[in-house]
C-alpha cells in the first residue's frame, strides 16, 4: 500500500507509481455532510456509480464507483472491496482507496488486491465463482472505503439488475445502461414504484437516487427476510442478433430457462428402468410420485458442481442419476426424467429459499432456488396432496422439493410456503403463488400423565408426537446424533422449562419415516416443580413447551413472519399429592386473530388437575399493521404459559 501525496505521512512511506492516486470523486464523496441516522446504523454508502454497457456481440462491460464511510465498530466488515467472477466473467480493472479517520489517505497497489475461491462450502463440491478481495487500511469508525472497478460479463439472460436497496443506508448512488443502436429496454421493480430514466441524448439511460434507507432487522422480531424487503430495478434487454432477448415477463423468463433444462430431463434406459422398478405395483398416482420423489429426495446426495453457466444450467439426468448427486435444480431435473419415464409430468419451478426474495412485480432471474411441480392428472383427488397449485389452464401441480430431505412428499417446507415460484413450461411458464400448508397437516401432539409429591416433585410419562415440517428439526438432530447425544439434545430440549429436570427411557419412533409421527416418549422427573408458600402449593398446569411469538413493544413497519402454518396441542394432567385440594385455578383462555389462535383451559377431575391448550397459526406473514395483535396474542400466551394453580392443605 502507498500513501497519496497529499497525506501528511506520504513523505516517509515514499509514493510507488504501480498504485493509482487518490480520484477526485473519491474525496468528494468524503466531504459530504450526512443526514442523522440511527445510532445503529454500522456504515453508509457515500456514492455507488454503476455504467452498464451492452455490446453489439451480446457481452457486458459493467463499471462500478463505490465509497463507503464506517461510522461504528461493527461496520468493518463493510470495508472490505469485494468483486466477484466466474470463468464467463473478467475483471477487467480494480483499485482500492482508503482515507482513514485522521485524514491519512492510501492507495492500494495491485499485488494487495488478492484473488480468492470458496469451494467445498455449503455442500459445494466444485464452485468456479471466485472474488477479488483488498483489505485497506482505515476499516475503522470514521474511515471512508472506496474502490472502483470493471467487470466483462457475458450475461446468460438480456438482463441487468440494480439493487438499490440493502441493509446500509445510502446518500447517492445512479445506474447507467449503455445500448448498442437498435436496441430497446423496459424495467420492472421489486419494493419501489417505477422511476422513468433521464435520456442521455444518445450516451445511455440513467437513473438516480438520493437519501434511500438502510433496511435494519437486526434487532427486529419476527422479522422477513432483508431480501423481500430490498429495492431493485431489473433492465430487460433486446436487439438484432441477441441470442436471449428479454421482454420483461414472467413468460420470457420461463422460455430462456426452458432452453437451458429441457433437453436435460430426459431419461436414458438405467433411468427408466430403475423409475419401473419403483413403482412396480402401484397404480395410484400419489403412491407412484411419492416413491419417486422419496428417492431422489433420500438417495441423491446434495453436492455442487458449477461452473458458468452450470450455475443456472442442470446437469443431464443420465449424469445425475448414475453420480448419484447433484443440487436443486439437478435433483428437479432427474425427478422430472423419472416421472416421465412412468407416463407422469412435471415441470422446475424457479423460486428463493428466502419468502418474499421472487417479487411478482418483478420478472426476473432472480432467486437461487429450483424445486419441482408434479402436474397431478385430471379428475384425481387425495387428501394428502397438501401442497397444490392450480395454474391458469387449469392444470393442478403438487409442488414438491426433493432437495429438502426432511419434509414429507406432499408438503412443502415452511420457509417456502408463501413464496411465489416460476413455473417453467416454455410459452405456459406462469408465475405461482405456493400454498401455506394446512396447520392440521404440521403438528405437535405432546401428552403427559404426572404425579406431584408433597415435596413439589413432578414424576411421570410424556408422549410428544410431530408430523409436517415442524418435525424437521428433531428429525435431523436424531438422526446425525448416537444415543448420547439424543438424550443430551432433549435435555436440553426440557431445561428450557425445567430447570431441575431428569428424563429417562428415552425412546424415539419414526426418525427417517417422513409419512408417520416422529414419536419421542421418556419418563420425567422435575424436582422443585410445585413451590410451597406456607400451607399453599403453586403448580404450572403447562408443564413444559413454549409457543409465546417473540414480539417486542416497538412500532412496526415491516411485515411479521410468523415461521411456519402449524398446529400444537398439550394435553397434561397432574395428579394432586396427598392432601392437597385445588383453592384457585387459572381461568381459560380463548383468543382467536385469524392469523392465528390460542386456547387453554385448566380443570379438575376428581384429584387430577387436567390441562389442554391449541395453538393454531394459519398466515405465515403478517402485515405491519396488525403487529399489535400479535404483541397480544404473544401476552396472552407468555401470561398463561407463566399462569399458576393454587393448591392448599385439606383440613
Amino acid at each position: 500500500m502507498v500513501l497519496s501525496a497529499g497525506s501528511p505521512r506520504a513523505m516517509a512511506g515514499g509514493i510507488f507509481g504501480a498504485a493509482p492516486p487518490m480520484p477526485d470523486w473519491v474525496r468528494q464523496a468524503a466531504k459530504q455532510t450526512l443526514p442523522t441516522y440511527p445510532k445503529s446504523t454500522k456504515a453508509v454508502v457515500l456514492m455507488e456509480d454503476t455504467t452498464y454497457t451492452v455490446g453489439s456481440n451480446g457481452q457486458a462491460v459493467e463499471h462500478v464507483r463505490r465509497v463507503v464511510k464506517i461510522l461504528r465498530p461493527q461496520g468493518r466488515e463493510y470495508g472490505y472491496p469485494i468483486v466477484y467472477f466466474d470463468k464467463d466473467s473478467k475483471v477487467l480493472s480494480m483499485h482500492v482507496w482508503s482515507i482513514d479517520a485522521a485524514g491519512h489517505e492510501y492507495s492500494l497497489k495491485d499485488s494487495e488486491i488478492i484473488e480468492i475461491g470458496h469451494p467445498g462450502e455449503g455442500g459445494e463440491l466444485y464452485d468456479d465463482a471466485k472474488m477479488k478481495v483488498a483489505d485497506p487500511p482505515g476499516r475503522d469508525p470514521g474511515g471512508i472505503i472506496a474502490y472502483e472497478y470493471e467487470e466483462r460479463e457475458h450475461p446468460y439472460v438480456a438482463e441487468a439488475n440494480w439493487v438499490f436497496q440493502d441493509e446500509l443506508p445510502r446518500l447517492n448512488q445512479q445506474f447507467t445502461l449503455i445500448l448498442p443502436a437498435g436496441y430497446s429496454y423496459n424495467t420492472t421493480w421489486a419494493n419501489h414504484a417505477k422511476l422513468d430514466a433521464a435520456d442521455l441524448e444518445g450516451k445511455g439511460y440513467r437513473w438516480g437516487m438520493t437519501n434511500v434507507a438502510g433496511i435494519d432487522l437486526e434487532d427486529v422480531p419476527l422479522s422477513p427476510s432483508a431480501a423481500s424487503l430490498s429495492g431493485r430495478m431489473t433492465v430487460h434487454y433486446s436487439g438484432p442478433g441477441l441470442a436471449q432477448p428479454q421482454d420483461g415477463t414472467w413468460q420470457g423468463v420461463g422460455l430462456w430457462y426452458e432452453g437451458l433444462s429441457r433437453d436435460r430431463m430426459q431419461p436414458n434406459a438405467d433411468i427408466t428402468a430403475k423409475a419401473q422398478a419403483l413403482v412396480a405395483g402401484k397404480t395410484d398416482f400419489y403412491d407412484q410420485a411419492e416413491v419417486l420423489g422419496e428417492f431422489v429426495q433420500k438417495q441423491i446426495r446434495y453436492f455442487v458442481i458449477e461452473m458458468g453457466i452450470g450455475g443456472d444450467q442442470p446437469h443431464f439426468a443420465s449424469d445425475i442419476y448414475k453420480g448419484r448427486y447433484g443440487d436443486c435444480k439437478d435433483k428437479a431435473t432427474l425427478l422430472g426424467a423419472m416421472l416421465s419415464s412412468v407416463g407422469l409430468h412435471s415441470d422446475i419451478v424457479l423460486v428463493d429459499s428466502q419468502r418474499g426474495t421472487v417479487n411478482p412485480e418483478n420478472p426476473s432471474r432472480w432467486g437461487n432456488h429450483a424445486i419441482a411441480a408434479i402436474e397431478v392428472p385430471a379428475g384425481y383427488q387425495s387428501p394428502k396432496l397438501h401442497s397444490l397449485v392450480t395454474t391458469k389452464a387449469g392444470k393442478r401441480y403438487l409442488i414438491f422439493d426433493p432437495t429438502w430431505s426432511d419434509t414429507p412428499f406432499g408438503q412443502i417446507e415452511d420457509n417456502l410456503q408463501g413464496s411465489y415460484g416460476l413455473i417453467v413450461e416454455g410459452k405456459a411458464s406462469e408465475l405461482v403463488q405456493i400454498p401455506v400448508v394446512d396447520p392440521n397437516f404440521n403438528t405437535i401432539r405432546r401428552t403427559a400423565t404426572f404425579a406431584l409429591a408433597t415435596d413439589g416433585t413432578l414424576k411421570g410419562q410424556v408422549v410428544d408426537r410431530r408430523f409436517g415440517d415442524i418435525a424437521s428439526t428433531r428429525r435431523r438432530e436424531l438422526a446425525s446424533s448416537d444415543g448420547h447425544k439424543q438424550q443430551q439434545y432433549m435435555d436440553r430440549t426440557v431445561s428450557h422449562d425445567l430447570a431441575a429436570a431428569s428424563l429417562t427411557d428415552l425412546k424415539f419412533e419414526n426418525v427417517d419415516a417422513l409419512d408417520k409421527d416422529l414419536t419421542t416418549s421418556f419418563q420425567l422427573t422435575a424436582a422443585h416443580f410445585a413451590t410451597a408458600t406456607g400451607p399453599l402449593l403453586m403448580v404450572r398446569p403447562r408443564v413444559f413447551g413454549d409457543y409465546a411469538p417473540n414480539a417486542d413493544r416497538k412500532a412496526r413497519t415491516v411485515p411479521i413472519d410468523m415461521g411456519t402454518a402449524m398446529q400444537a396441542t398439550d394435553s397434561f394432567d397432574i395428579e394432586l399429592p396427598e392432601g392437597y385440594a385445588v383453592d384457585e385455578l387459572p381461568d381459560p383462555i380463548q383468543q382467536d386473530f385469524g392469523f392465528a389462535s390460542y386456547e387453554s383451559k385448566t380443570v379438575l377431575n376428581g384429584r387430577v388437575l387436567h390441562y389442554t391448550r391449541t395453538y393454531t397459526v394459519r398466515q405465515v406473514e403478517v402485515p405491519a399493521e396488525k403487529y399489535g395483535e400479535v404483541q397480544k396474542l404473544a401476552s396472552v400466551i407468555a401470561s398463561d404459559e407463566d399462569s399458576r394453580a393454587v393448591l392448599k392443605r385439606a383440613h
